[in-house]
């Protein structure tokens, strides 16, 4: 079985963030940025299901800036076998995610989906819902 696990790029939780001057945003100059930790885990999750021999293969991908594929490198050091990365440098809301991840689940087929439980950015934690809407798909 496939298992496809979403990652997000986001400021490291170790880092003081600023706002932007003007409060439209996050000042985001020279911020170190990681790997979501709820993204990590689901990582981790896909790789103790490929070790017990329940999936044969584990595919990250992200949606973000070319820096994301900062991100992907850190998943394929964790051990999955592929990484997708859809380049934007847009700012991508939920339901954007979600289609395009939906886009990805029909192309790549895979047995699972793994998302993060939240991002700690926005702690939005709709993505996996709409994934599922969009999809057809059960969700736990």
């Amino acid at each position: 079985m496939k298992v496809l696990v979403a990652v997000k790029r986001v400021i490291d939780y170790n880092v003081k963030i600023r706002v932007k001057a003007d409060h439209s945003d996050v000042d985001l100059t020279n911020v170190k940025m990681a790997m979501n930790p709820f993204c990590e885990i689901a990582v981790e999750e896909a790789l103790r299901l490929k070790e017990k021999g329940v999936a044969t293969e584990v595919v990250a991908v992200s949606i973000g800036p070319k820096a994301a594929q900062e991100q992907l490198r850190t998943a394929l050091a964790l051990g999955a076998d592929r990484a997708l990365h859809i380049e934007t440098d847009e700012r991508a809301e939920s339901l954007a995610v979600a289609k395009l991840l939906a886009n990805v689940v029909d192309e790549e087929q895979p047995g699972l989906v793994i998302l993060g439980k939240q991002a700690i950015d926005t702690d939005n934690n709709q993505t996996g819902q709409m994934l599922a809407a969009l999809t057809n798909l059960p969700q736990g």
